[in-house]
């Protein structure tokens, strides 16, 4: 197998036969058995976990070059019918232009903070599924390609064809296995997986949708459900569970497989309701925590984010102590690409939830960058740092967040973000002249 590079380069004497094979593929219906066959290679989930464990590794699946290039003409087909017939979920944020991981939180975690400030309580629950992409039915996805989005003729047949007699092999540094047939799941690691996996969750949608009480957002597997109420209607729940019940139906129907033990549940609500939420949903939820992780954000009862921004901070100074070791054996431009990539990454992630941080967290964050822009200035502890971070060219946290928000309602106002973020802004009119 040719490495991509080597395809790239020859690009302009390789175009015309590549186009060919695309064209007569998709007219013929038909998937070339030799685009089929994928290696797959071990990701460790995260850094922390035990790399003797086989469930802490995500399979990768390693296709042709060429292959994906023809996924990507038969993606960009799909997304366009898909949008054109308005059959895809709103608040599917996962794989998709102009979303991310920071407006699916930024919708969630407003809708909270609207509710805690009208004095409701608010339960959160994160489902966990135990490897979705693996266990998805083909033919379930094919007759709900034909049923909901109305996919036929020539272009279902190659569909079928991409599901048809696809083959793996694991490989791991000097181990590779035998070739197997994989008879269910989309390859990790394609194009047209996740927008396809996307597609076959859809009816999930429809399902919490019949709840008008309770909202939701998805980002790939990850699902998220959330219920507001008063105090006193605590009968309320009662839905939320009936709800949470169908969904696990519904999944276990479609053979993916929820996780009960990674399932958490978040309670917003006074200390002495906390107890009663907790026994009205004990039937599906056993147990509320006291922070859950959601998308790397860690959210709290308060929703202050002051554990979130806790846990950034012990991250960045253990980096941060570490990089310091090689200053010397590293020239400022390395070191400034490092710093970025291990503390001003983690500064930026999710910013715009940062709106309103309490005082003190806003002070742990600024003492990171402080302490990142000391080390790569050599500047000694008394220097003041208003003149090092200008040295830099580097907006003070709080600027950074309020940038971040502008940029985002920018878009928002201008179609370059989701509609869910949209339809939450409301432009001011004034009936006189300024």
């Amino acid at each position: 197998m040719l490495p991509p590079s080597v395809l790239v380069g020859s690009l302009a004497s390789i175009s015309p036969s590549l186009l060919t094979r695309i064209n007569s593929s998709l007219s013929q219906g038909c998937v070339p058995s030799y685009f089929k066959n994928a290696v797959v290679t071990r990701l460790l989930k995260k850094p922390n976990l035990d790399a003797s464990s086989t469930s802490n590794f995500r399979p990768i699946s390693k296709l042709p070059f060429i292959s994906k290039t023809l996924e990507k003409v038969v993606e960009t087909q799909l997304r366009s019918w898909f949008s054109k017939s308005k059959i895809s979920d709103p608040f599917q944020s996962g794989f998709l232009e102009q979303h991310s991981t920071e407006t699916a939180l930024v919708r969630v975690h407003n809708d909270l903070l609207m509710d805690a400030d009208a004095g409701k309580c608010s339960v959160m629950v994160l489902f966990d599924l135990s490897v979705a992409f693996d266990t998805a039915d083909h033919n379930v996805l094919l007759n709900r390609l034909n049923a909901l989005a109305g996919i036929s003729g020539s272009a279902l047949d190659w569909l079928s064809s991409y599901f048809t007699n696809r083959t793996f092999a694991v490989k791991s540094e000097t181990f590779s296995s035998d070739t197997a047939t994989l008879t269910c799941g989309v390859p990790q690691g394609s194009v047209l997986g996740p927008l396809l996996f996307a597609f076959y969750i859809l009816p999930l949608a429809g399902i919490i949708q019949s709840f008008p009480d309770i909202s939701h957002h998805i980002y790939a597997d990850d699902i998220q459900l959330y219920m507001s109420f008063m105090p006193h209607q605590l009968d309320r729940l009662a839905t939320l569970v009936l709800c949470l019940t169908q969904i696990s139906n519904w999944l276990s129907s479609n053979f993916l497989v929820l996780n009960a033990n990674k399932t958490e549940t978040l309670i917003s609500a006074p200390p002495e309701l906390q107890p009663k939420i907790e026994q009205e949903i004990a039937s599906f939820c056993p147990s509320a925590k006291a922070n859950i992780r959601n998308l790397r954000v860690i959210f709290d009862p308060v929703l202050s984010l002051d554990s979130h921004v806790k846990t950034i901070s012990r991250s960045c100074f253990f980096h941060l102590r570490n990089i310091s070791k090689v200053r010397k054996l590293v020239s400022t431009a390395d070191m400034e690409i490092t710093i970025h990539a291990f503390a001003s990454s983690r500064l930026d992630y999710c910013n715009t939830l940062f709106t309103g941080l309490s005082k003190t967290s806003l002070s742990r964050l600024q003492a990171i960058q402080n302490a990142a822009a000391r080390l790569l200035t050599k500047s000694i502890r008394p220097t003041h740092i208003t003149p090092v971070l200008q040295s830099l060219h580097w907006f003070p946290v709080e600027f950074r967040i309020q940038f971040k928000v502008l940029v985002l309602t920018y878009r928002a106002l201008n179609n370059q973000a989701p509609s869910y973020l949209s339809e939450l802004l409301s432009p001011h009119t004034t009936s006189r002249n300024l």
